[in-house]
């Protein structure tokens, strides 16, 4: 999966008594995207979604009632527990549907916040010192640009494309690092 996702817990924050934190629908998504590709546990899913994002780690209070809101729907089959006591959830021909249905909702969605990213990444120019990062929010709004733009084309890249993005992120982040470091010591 290409999401990165902030542990809930990490990132809540209350605006007008509402918890902000994983968007809604996202879980869901996730969920039966995993089941369209294998059977799985509840526990799996969650152990799966843990290490695709690397931070975070759905409760089972909300794994569970979904997993039931899917098979209540149609969406998804229980299959007989294993040997192991574990009961594991398939996707239906409606989960197939469900999925696709969703899919396009997130194209919609993505192509609806292309324009929001760029103003993010600059933290929407809050504070005084945001001259000093003006330069470098530039260049990151042309490498959002260039995602969206790679993302919308991305039956066109080659596995020699995807390489060549990897060593340029991987070398770039690099140097990012070394500078955040330095500046952290310096401090």
């Amino acid at each position: 999966m290409f999401l990165t996702i902030i542990r809930c817990d990490q990132m809540s924050t209350k605006i007008k008594g509402r918890t902000l934190g994983v968007p809604r629908g996202l879980l869901r998504f996730l969920v039966l995207k995993m089941l369209s590709e294998k059977p799985m546990s509840g526990s799996e899913i969650i152990q799966e979604i843990e290490t695709q994002t690397g931070s975070w780690k759905p409760s089972p209070g909300s794994i569970y009632p979904l997993l039931s809101w899917l098979h209540k729907k149609g969406f998804t089959e229980e299959l007989p527990r294993d040997e192991l006591g574990f009961k594991r959830y398939c996707y239906t021909k409606e989960g197939e549907h469900f999925l696709e249905q969703q899919i396009e909702v997130a194209k919609e969605f993505m192509t609806k916040i292309e324009f929001l990213v760029p103003m993010l990444v600059g933290g929407l120019n809050l504070g005084d010192n945001n001259k000093k990062f003006l330069q470098s929010k530039e260049s990151t709004k042309k490498l959002v640009r260039s995602f969206f733009s790679l993302r919308q084309n991305i039956d066109s890249l080659s596995e020699k494309d995807v390489k060549e993005l990897s060593e340029i992120l991987e070398e770039s982040s690099a140097k990012i690092e070394k500078i955040v470091k330095r500046i952290k010591k310096e401090k």
